[in-house]
Protein backbone atom coordinates (compact mmCIF):
# COMPACT_ATOMS: atom_id res chain seq x y z
CA UNK A 1 0.00 0.00 0.00
CA UNK A 2 1.04 3.50 -0.39
CA UNK A 3 1.08 5.82 2.86
CA UNK A 4 -0.74 8.54 3.10
CA UNK A 5 -0.92 10.17 -0.37
CA UNK A 6 -4.35 10.84 -1.76
CA UNK A 7 -5.94 11.34 1.63
CA UNK A 8 -6.94 14.34 3.33
CA UNK A 9 -4.37 16.39 5.38
CA UNK A 10 -6.58 17.72 9.08
CA UNK A 11 -6.17 21.06 7.64
CA UNK A 12 -8.25 20.48 4.46
CA UNK A 13 -10.64 17.82 6.23
CA UNK A 14 -11.47 20.75 8.59
CA UNK A 15 -12.45 23.16 6.42
CA UNK A 16 -14.58 20.11 4.48
CA UNK A 17 -16.01 19.87 7.90
CA UNK A 18 -17.06 23.64 9.06
CA UNK A 19 -17.91 23.79 5.07
CA UNK A 20 -20.73 21.14 5.73
CA UNK A 21 -19.15 19.63 2.61
CA UNK A 22 -18.85 16.53 4.88
CA UNK A 23 -20.57 15.31 7.96
CA UNK A 24 -18.64 14.47 11.13
CA UNK A 25 -20.44 10.86 11.00
CA UNK A 26 -19.22 10.57 7.32
CA UNK A 27 -15.42 10.70 8.68
CA UNK A 28 -15.37 9.43 11.44
CA UNK A 29 -17.22 6.54 9.90
CA UNK A 30 -14.39 6.08 7.24
CA UNK A 31 -12.13 6.50 9.57
CA UNK A 32 -13.34 3.78 11.45
CA UNK A 33 -13.44 1.53 8.21
CA UNK A 34 -10.04 2.92 6.99
CA UNK A 35 -8.98 0.52 10.87
CA UNK A 36 -10.86 -2.19 10.14
CA UNK A 37 -9.48 -2.39 6.35
CA UNK A 38 -6.13 -1.98 7.94
CA UNK A 39 -6.22 -4.23 10.77
CA UNK A 40 -3.46 -6.35 9.93
CA UNK A 41 -0.73 -3.67 10.37
CA UNK A 42 -1.91 -3.60 13.88
CA UNK A 43 -1.65 0.27 14.15
CA UNK A 44 -4.51 0.02 17.17
CA UNK A 45 -4.57 -1.50 20.06
CA UNK A 46 -8.24 -0.60 20.88
CA UNK A 47 -10.84 1.27 19.04
CA UNK A 48 -14.12 2.63 20.66
CA UNK A 49 -16.70 3.24 17.75
CA UNK A 50 -19.68 3.84 19.48
CA UNK A 51 -17.70 6.53 21.35
CA UNK A 52 -16.54 8.05 18.66
CA UNK A 53 -19.93 7.63 16.12
CA UNK A 54 -22.09 9.56 19.46
CA UNK A 55 -19.80 11.96 19.82
CA UNK A 56 -19.74 12.67 15.56
CA UNK A 57 -23.49 12.41 15.63
CA UNK A 58 -23.85 15.22 18.69
CA UNK A 59 -21.39 17.42 16.48
CA UNK A 60 -23.33 17.28 13.16
CA UNK A 61 -26.71 17.89 15.40
CA UNK A 62 -25.26 21.41 16.85
CA UNK A 63 -23.56 22.65 13.40
CA UNK A 64 -26.87 21.93 12.35
CA UNK A 65 -29.02 23.42 14.75
CA UNK A 66 -26.58 26.69 13.85
CA UNK A 67 -24.29 25.99 17.19
CA UNK A 68 -20.82 27.86 17.24
CA UNK A 69 -18.27 24.78 17.39
CA UNK A 70 -14.58 24.70 18.24
CA UNK A 71 -11.67 24.71 15.47
CA UNK A 72 -11.29 20.58 15.46
CA UNK A 73 -15.23 19.72 15.25
CA UNK A 74 -15.89 16.43 13.71
CA UNK A 75 -11.88 15.79 13.25
CA UNK A 76 -11.10 11.78 13.46
CA UNK A 77 -7.31 11.66 15.87
CA UNK A 78 -5.58 8.78 17.51
CA UNK A 79 -4.46 8.42 20.59
CA UNK A 80 -0.88 6.53 21.86
CA UNK A 81 -1.92 3.70 24.35
CA UNK A 82 0.25 5.38 27.20
CA UNK A 83 -1.73 8.52 27.03
CA UNK A 84 -4.82 8.23 29.41
CA UNK A 85 -8.70 9.15 28.92
CA UNK A 86 -10.59 7.87 31.67
CA UNK A 87 -12.71 5.19 31.12
CA UNK A 88 -10.44 3.77 28.27
CA UNK A 89 -7.83 1.11 29.19
CA UNK A 90 -4.03 2.20 29.03
CA UNK A 91 -2.40 -0.45 28.55
CA UNK A 92 1.10 0.78 27.45
CA UNK A 93 1.26 -3.01 26.11
CA UNK A 94 2.23 -4.40 28.63
CA UNK A 95 0.24 -7.47 30.47
CA UNK A 96 0.31 -6.28 33.77
CA UNK A 97 -1.59 -2.90 32.59
CA UNK A 98 -4.01 -4.66 29.90
CA UNK A 99 -6.94 -3.99 31.92
CA UNK A 100 -6.18 -0.40 33.80
CA UNK A 101 -8.61 2.02 33.50
CA UNK A 102 -7.01 5.11 34.87
CA UNK A 103 -9.45 7.80 36.68
CA UNK A 104 -8.65 10.46 34.65
CA UNK A 105 -7.92 12.18 31.05
CA UNK A 106 -4.43 13.61 29.98
CA UNK A 107 -4.29 17.73 29.82
CA UNK A 108 -3.39 17.15 26.17
CA UNK A 109 -6.17 15.04 25.32
CA UNK A 110 -8.57 16.66 27.16
CA UNK A 111 -7.55 19.88 24.99
CA UNK A 112 -8.14 18.44 21.57
CA UNK A 113 -11.15 17.21 22.80
CA UNK A 114 -12.76 20.92 24.13
CA UNK A 115 -11.65 21.75 20.30
CA UNK A 116 -13.70 19.11 18.97
CA UNK A 117 -11.69 16.32 17.77
CA UNK A 118 -12.76 13.08 18.23
CA UNK A 119 -10.59 10.24 19.38
CA UNK A 120 -11.23 6.80 17.62
CA UNK A 121 -8.83 4.53 19.01
CA UNK A 122 -5.47 4.35 21.26
CA UNK A 123 -2.70 3.18 19.59
CA UNK A 124 -0.15 0.21 19.42
CA UNK A 125 3.73 1.58 21.14
CA UNK A 126 7.08 -0.28 22.20
CA UNK A 127 5.85 -1.81 25.04
CA UNK A 128 6.09 0.49 28.13
CA UNK A 129 7.25 3.22 25.34
CA UNK A 130 11.05 1.58 26.26
CA UNK A 131 12.07 1.01 22.20
CA UNK A 132 12.85 2.19 18.94
CA UNK A 133 11.14 -0.54 16.92
CA UNK A 134 7.34 -1.14 18.24
CA UNK A 135 8.28 -4.59 17.83
CA UNK A 136 6.41 -6.41 20.56
CA UNK A 137 7.21 -10.23 21.42
CA UNK A 138 4.31 -12.37 22.49
CA UNK A 139 0.65 -12.80 21.25
CA UNK A 140 -0.99 -9.67 23.64
CA UNK A 141 0.78 -6.77 21.92
CA UNK A 142 1.68 -7.45 18.02
CA UNK A 143 4.01 -5.51 16.66
CA UNK A 144 3.05 -2.61 14.25
CA UNK A 145 3.42 -2.31 10.36
CA UNK A 146 4.48 0.14 8.70
CA UNK A 147 2.18 0.88 5.61
CA UNK A 148 5.12 1.43 3.09
CA UNK A 149 6.27 -2.41 3.46
CA UNK A 150 4.34 -4.27 6.35
CA UNK A 151 7.13 -6.45 6.94
CA UNK A 152 9.39 -3.08 7.99
CA UNK A 153 9.65 -1.76 11.02
CA UNK A 154 6.96 1.30 11.99
CA UNK A 155 9.46 2.73 14.76
CA UNK A 156 8.59 3.31 18.20
CA UNK A 157 8.18 3.71 20.58
CA UNK A 158 4.84 5.63 18.89
CA UNK A 159 4.67 3.32 15.78
CA UNK A 160 0.60 2.91 16.11
CA UNK A 161 0.32 6.62 15.64
CA UNK A 162 2.59 6.72 13.02
CA UNK A 163 1.19 3.41 11.56
CA UNK A 164 -2.64 4.90 11.49
CA UNK A 165 -1.89 8.04 9.88
CA UNK A 166 0.53 6.98 7.36
CA UNK A 167 -2.16 4.49 6.40
CA UNK A 168 -4.86 6.85 5.79
CA UNK A 169 -6.99 6.02 8.96
CA UNK A 170 -7.18 9.63 10.55
CA UNK A 171 -4.72 12.40 9.53
CA UNK A 172 -3.49 13.53 12.76
CA UNK A 173 -3.07 11.98 16.84
CA UNK A 174 -0.71 12.06 19.35
CA UNK A 175 2.41 10.04 20.16
CA UNK A 176 5.33 10.81 22.85
CA UNK A 177 9.01 11.19 22.76
CA UNK A 178 11.38 10.54 25.37
CA UNK A 179 14.54 9.97 23.45
CA UNK A 180 12.93 10.22 19.55
CA UNK A 181 9.61 8.11 19.66
CA UNK A 182 7.92 10.75 17.95
CA UNK A 183 10.40 11.61 15.07
CA UNK A 184 11.79 7.73 14.27
CA UNK A 185 8.81 6.25 13.18
CA UNK A 186 7.59 9.86 11.81
CA UNK A 187 10.83 9.56 9.88
CA UNK A 188 10.11 5.80 8.98
CA UNK A 189 6.36 5.41 7.85
CA UNK A 190 6.91 8.98 6.27
CA UNK A 191 4.58 11.44 8.03
CA UNK A 192 5.46 14.48 10.38
CA UNK A 193 6.08 14.91 13.87
CA UNK A 194 6.85 17.12 16.48
CA UNK A 195 8.57 16.75 20.05
CA UNK A 196 7.83 19.95 21.48
CA UNK A 197 10.10 22.20 23.68
CA UNK A 198 10.79 20.75 27.08
CA UNK A 199 13.53 22.76 28.31
CA UNK A 200 13.51 22.92 32.06
CA UNK A 201 10.94 20.45 32.30
CA UNK A 202 9.15 23.59 34.57
CA UNK A 203 7.94 26.86 32.70
CA UNK A 204 9.93 25.70 29.46
CA UNK A 205 7.85 22.40 28.82
CA UNK A 206 5.68 23.22 26.01
CA UNK A 207 3.00 20.34 27.18
CA UNK A 208 1.95 19.50 30.20
CA UNK A 209 2.72 15.58 30.55
CA UNK A 210 0.14 15.07 33.82
CA UNK A 211 -1.77 11.49 32.59
CA UNK A 212 0.53 9.67 30.79
CA UNK A 213 2.55 6.31 31.45
CA UNK A 214 6.12 7.92 32.10
CA UNK A 215 9.97 7.00 31.33
CA UNK A 216 11.82 10.26 32.74
CA UNK A 217 10.38 13.51 34.39
CA UNK A 218 13.07 14.91 32.46
CA UNK A 219 12.83 13.71 28.51
CA UNK A 220 9.14 12.98 28.16
CA UNK A 221 6.74 14.44 26.31
CA UNK A 222 3.26 14.45 24.74
CA UNK A 223 4.17 15.49 20.77
CA UNK A 224 1.57 15.55 17.60
CA UNK A 225 1.95 13.82 14.70
CA UNK A 226 0.45 14.44 11.63
CA UNK A 227 -0.11 14.39 7.74
CA UNK A 228 1.39 17.42 7.19
CA UNK A 229 3.84 20.10 9.65
CA UNK A 230 0.71 22.62 8.63
CA UNK A 231 -1.12 19.75 10.74
CA UNK A 232 0.81 19.71 12.96
CA UNK A 233 0.65 23.62 13.92
CA UNK A 234 -2.95 22.67 13.71
CA UNK A 235 -2.51 20.82 17.03
CA UNK A 236 -0.45 22.83 18.51
CA UNK A 237 -2.46 25.47 18.48
CA UNK A 238 -5.56 23.27 20.21
CA UNK A 239 -3.17 22.09 22.84
CA UNK A 240 -1.38 25.36 23.79
CA UNK A 241 -4.43 27.54 22.90
CA UNK A 242 -1.51 29.65 20.86
CA UNK A 243 -2.18 30.83 17.59
CA UNK A 244 -0.52 28.81 14.96
CA UNK A 245 2.56 30.13 12.56
CA UNK A 246 2.76 31.49 9.32
CA UNK A 247 4.99 29.89 7.21
CA UNK A 248 8.76 31.09 7.50
CA UNK A 249 10.22 33.55 5.09
CA UNK A 250 13.14 31.66 3.71
CA UNK A 251 15.44 33.57 2.11
CA UNK A 252 17.96 34.65 4.84
CA UNK A 253 17.05 31.94 7.03
CA UNK A 254 20.53 30.02 8.60
CA UNK A 255 20.55 26.56 9.68
CA UNK A 256 23.52 24.48 10.39
CA UNK A 257 24.26 21.00 9.45
CA UNK A 258 25.81 19.61 13.05
CA UNK A 259 28.64 17.20 11.53
CA UNK A 260 28.46 14.15 13.74
CA UNK A 261 24.85 14.09 12.72
CA UNK A 262 25.56 13.49 8.75
CA UNK A 263 28.32 10.59 9.71
CA UNK A 264 27.49 6.95 9.24
CA UNK A 265 24.68 7.43 6.97
CA UNK A 266 23.09 4.96 4.36
CA UNK A 267 23.60 6.53 1.19
CA UNK A 268 20.62 6.53 -0.01
CA UNK A 269 19.35 8.88 3.12
CA UNK A 270 22.33 11.04 2.65
CA UNK A 271 21.70 11.70 -0.82
CA UNK A 272 18.16 12.08 -0.51
CA UNK A 273 18.68 14.49 2.94
CA UNK A 274 21.97 16.63 1.10
CA UNK A 275 19.57 16.99 -2.55
CA UNK A 276 17.13 18.88 0.05
CA UNK A 277 19.44 21.18 1.78
CA UNK A 278 20.69 22.07 -1.73
CA UNK A 279 17.50 22.55 -2.40
CA UNK A 280 17.03 25.05 0.34
CA UNK A 281 20.01 27.10 -0.36
CA UNK A 282 18.47 27.57 -3.96
CA UNK A 283 15.55 29.23 -2.13
CA UNK A 284 18.12 31.50 -0.08
CA UNK A 285 18.55 29.71 3.12
CA UNK A 286 22.06 29.78 4.32
CA UNK A 287 23.67 26.35 5.34
CA UNK A 288 26.84 26.37 7.06
CA UNK A 289 28.49 23.33 8.45
CA UNK A 290 29.11 23.08 12.39
CA UNK A 291 31.04 21.62 15.37
CA UNK A 292 29.32 20.22 18.84
CA UNK A 293 32.83 19.18 20.65
CA UNK A 294 32.51 16.81 23.30
CA UNK A 295 28.90 16.06 22.04
CA UNK A 296 28.77 12.31 22.30
CA UNK A 297 30.44 11.83 25.59
CA UNK A 298 28.38 14.53 26.81
CA UNK A 299 25.09 13.06 25.86
CA UNK A 300 25.62 9.37 27.14
CA UNK A 301 26.68 10.44 30.25
CA UNK A 302 23.22 12.07 30.65
CA UNK A 303 21.19 9.59 28.62
CA UNK A 304 21.04 6.17 30.02
CA UNK A 305 21.55 7.43 33.67
CA UNK A 306 18.36 9.60 33.01
CA UNK A 307 15.82 6.98 31.74
CA UNK A 308 17.11 4.43 33.72
CA UNK A 309 16.68 6.20 36.94
CA UNK A 310 13.54 8.03 36.84
CA UNK A 311 11.20 4.90 36.09
CA UNK A 312 11.69 4.01 39.37
CA UNK A 313 10.58 7.21 40.87
CA UNK A 314 7.91 7.96 38.69
CA UNK A 315 6.09 4.95 36.91
CA UNK A 316 4.83 4.05 40.77
CA UNK A 317 3.70 7.70 41.30
CA UNK A 318 2.16 7.79 37.72
CA UNK A 319 0.29 4.94 39.15
CA UNK A 320 -0.84 6.12 42.04
CA UNK A 321 -2.81 8.79 41.15
CA UNK A 322 -4.26 7.36 38.46
CA UNK A 323 -5.89 4.32 40.67
CA UNK A 324 -4.14 1.51 40.72
CA UNK A 325 -1.41 2.42 43.63
CA UNK A 326 -1.49 -1.76 44.31
CA UNK A 327 0.63 -2.17 41.49
CA UNK A 328 4.38 -2.53 41.89
CA UNK A 329 7.36 -1.61 39.63
CA UNK A 330 8.85 -4.96 40.68
CA UNK A 331 5.37 -6.95 39.90
CA UNK A 332 4.71 -4.73 36.82
CA UNK A 333 8.67 -5.46 35.60
CA UNK A 334 8.07 -8.98 36.13
CA UNK A 335 5.13 -9.52 33.33
CA UNK A 336 7.39 -7.89 30.80
CA UNK A 337 7.82 -9.85 27.81
CA UNK A 338 10.06 -7.95 25.13
CA UNK A 339 13.57 -8.83 26.15
CA UNK A 340 15.36 -5.86 25.43
CA UNK A 341 12.39 -3.98 27.63
CA UNK A 342 12.95 -6.57 30.27
CA UNK A 343 16.33 -5.59 30.45
CA UNK A 344 16.24 -2.04 30.40
CA UNK A 345 14.06 -2.64 33.74
CA UNK A 346 16.42 -4.90 35.67
CA UNK A 347 18.76 -1.88 35.24
CA UNK A 348 16.21 0.60 36.70
CA UNK A 349 15.28 -2.18 39.29
CA UNK A 350 18.32 -2.38 40.40
CA UNK A 351 19.01 0.98 41.20
CA UNK A 352 22.43 1.23 39.45
CA UNK A 353 22.82 4.47 37.73
CA UNK A 354 22.20 6.46 40.89
CA UNK A 355 25.18 8.06 41.57
CA UNK A 356 25.39 8.62 37.49
CA UNK A 357 22.21 10.22 37.66
CA UNK A 358 23.03 13.09 40.16
CA UNK A 359 25.54 13.72 38.15
CA UNK A 360 23.84 13.98 34.69
CA UNK A 361 21.25 16.21 36.36
CA UNK A 362 23.17 18.59 38.21
CA UNK A 363 26.72 18.44 35.89
CA UNK A 364 26.39 16.87 32.75
CA UNK A 365 22.91 17.95 31.60
CA UNK A 366 23.14 21.80 31.91
CA UNK A 367 26.77 21.11 29.67
CA UNK A 368 25.06 20.05 27.75
CA UNK A 369 22.14 22.56 26.82
CA UNK A 370 25.26 25.04 27.19
CA UNK A 371 26.98 22.98 24.14
CA UNK A 372 23.45 23.51 22.31
CA UNK A 373 22.99 27.09 23.23
CA UNK A 374 26.92 28.27 22.35
CA UNK A 375 26.46 26.82 18.71
CA UNK A 376 23.13 28.32 18.06
CA UNK A 377 24.66 31.78 19.20
CA UNK A 378 27.95 31.59 18.03
CA UNK A 379 26.30 30.85 14.32
CA UNK A 380 23.38 32.92 14.70
CA UNK A 381 21.11 29.99 13.60
CA UNK A 382 17.49 29.40 13.68
CA UNK A 383 17.98 26.00 13.79
CA UNK A 384 19.80 22.75 12.78
CA UNK A 385 19.20 20.25 10.04
CA UNK A 386 20.03 17.00 9.65
CA UNK A 387 18.18 13.41 9.06
CA UNK A 388 16.28 11.99 11.61
CA UNK A 389 17.38 8.94 11.39
CA UNK A 390 20.64 7.16 9.80
CA UNK A 391 18.62 4.27 7.53
CA UNK A 392 15.36 3.69 6.51
CA UNK A 393 12.99 1.30 8.03
CA UNK A 394 14.73 -2.14 8.73
CA UNK A 395 12.13 -5.43 8.36
CA UNK A 396 10.51 -6.78 11.51
CA UNK A 397 12.79 -10.02 12.35
CA UNK A 398 15.96 -7.65 12.32
CA UNK A 399 14.14 -5.35 14.44
CA UNK A 400 14.99 -6.18 18.63
CA UNK A 401 17.14 -3.86 20.59
CA UNK A 402 19.37 -6.73 20.45
CA UNK A 403 20.27 -6.93 17.15
CA UNK A 404 22.69 -5.20 14.86
CA UNK A 405 22.47 -3.85 11.25
CA UNK A 406 25.06 -3.01 8.32
CA UNK A 407 25.46 0.60 7.24
CA UNK A 408 27.09 0.11 4.03
CA UNK A 409 30.51 1.54 3.97
CA UNK A 410 30.74 1.85 8.00
CA UNK A 411 29.93 -1.72 9.19
CA UNK A 412 27.91 -3.22 11.81
CA UNK A 413 26.20 -1.29 14.31
CA UNK A 414 23.82 -1.54 16.67
CA UNK A 415 19.59 -1.21 16.19
CA UNK A 416 18.53 0.93 18.90
CA UNK A 417 22.49 2.67 18.99
CA UNK A 418 21.99 3.56 15.04
CA UNK A 419 17.74 4.55 15.13
CA UNK A 420 18.70 6.94 18.53
CA UNK A 421 22.10 8.67 17.70
CA UNK A 422 20.51 11.85 16.05
CA UNK A 423 17.17 12.62 17.45
CA UNK A 424 18.48 11.66 21.57
CA UNK A 425 21.03 13.97 21.67
CA UNK A 426 18.57 17.19 21.38
CA UNK A 427 16.04 15.35 23.55
CA UNK A 428 18.42 15.46 26.14
CA UNK A 429 19.24 19.00 25.95
CA UNK A 430 15.22 19.97 26.27
CA UNK A 431 15.17 20.87 22.56
CA UNK A 432 12.31 20.58 20.07
CA UNK A 433 12.51 18.80 17.13
CA UNK A 434 10.46 18.20 14.42
CA UNK A 435 10.80 15.84 11.88
CA UNK A 436 9.12 15.87 8.14
CA UNK A 437 9.69 13.44 4.97
CA UNK A 438 11.75 14.50 1.79
CA UNK A 439 11.76 11.64 -0.24
CA UNK A 440 11.94 8.00 -0.61
CA UNK A 441 14.41 5.24 -1.24
CA UNK A 442 14.28 3.41 -4.28
CA UNK A 443 12.32 0.31 -2.40
CA UNK A 444 10.03 3.32 -1.56
CA UNK A 445 11.03 3.61 2.08
CA UNK A 446 10.80 7.01 3.67
CA UNK A 447 13.19 9.20 4.29
CA UNK A 448 12.81 11.75 6.99
CA UNK A 449 14.80 15.27 7.59
CA UNK A 450 14.84 17.14 11.12
CA UNK A 451 15.05 20.34 12.22
CA UNK A 452 15.95 21.04 15.71
CA UNK A 453 15.56 24.28 17.03
CA UNK A 454 16.55 26.48 20.46
CA UNK A 455 14.49 25.91 23.52
CA UNK A 456 10.61 28.06 23.07
CA UNK A 457 11.01 28.02 19.33
CA UNK A 458 8.59 25.64 18.62
CA UNK A 459 6.73 28.35 16.70
CA UNK A 460 9.60 29.17 14.66
CA UNK A 461 10.11 25.44 13.95
CA UNK A 462 6.73 24.83 13.07
CA UNK A 463 6.90 28.32 10.39
CA UNK A 464 10.05 27.01 8.80
CA UNK A 465 8.93 23.29 8.44
CA UNK A 466 5.78 24.88 6.66
CA UNK A 467 7.76 26.65 4.44
CA UNK A 468 10.30 23.86 3.89
CA UNK A 469 7.36 21.57 3.14
CA UNK A 470 5.39 23.94 0.62
CA UNK A 471 8.63 24.11 -1.64
CA UNK A 472 8.01 19.94 -1.66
Amino acid sequence: MTAVKGHLNASELVLRLRSGTVTAEDVVSEALGRASKYAKLNAFLAIEADVALTEARRVDRARRNGECLPALAGLPVCVKDNIDIEGWATTGATRALATFRPNRTAHVVRRLQQAGAIVIGKTNLHELAFGITNTNFGPDFPPARNPCDPDRITGGSSGGTAAAIAAGIVPAGLGTDTSGSIRIPAALCGIAGLRPSVGDGGSERRYPVDGVLPISRTNDTVGPMAVSVGDLALLDEAITGKAAPAPARLDGLRLGLPDSFWEMLDPEVEAICRRFCAHLEGLGVVLSNVSLPGLRPLWEKVSAPVVLHEPAIDIPAYLAAGGRPDLDLAELAGSIVNPDVRSAFEAVLSGAFAEQYRRAISVHRPALRALYEATFRDHALDGLIFPTVPVPAIPIDLSNAFGELDIPATGRAKVFDTYIRNTDPGANAGLPGLSFPVGTTRAGLPVGIEIDGWIGADRHVLAMGMAFERTL
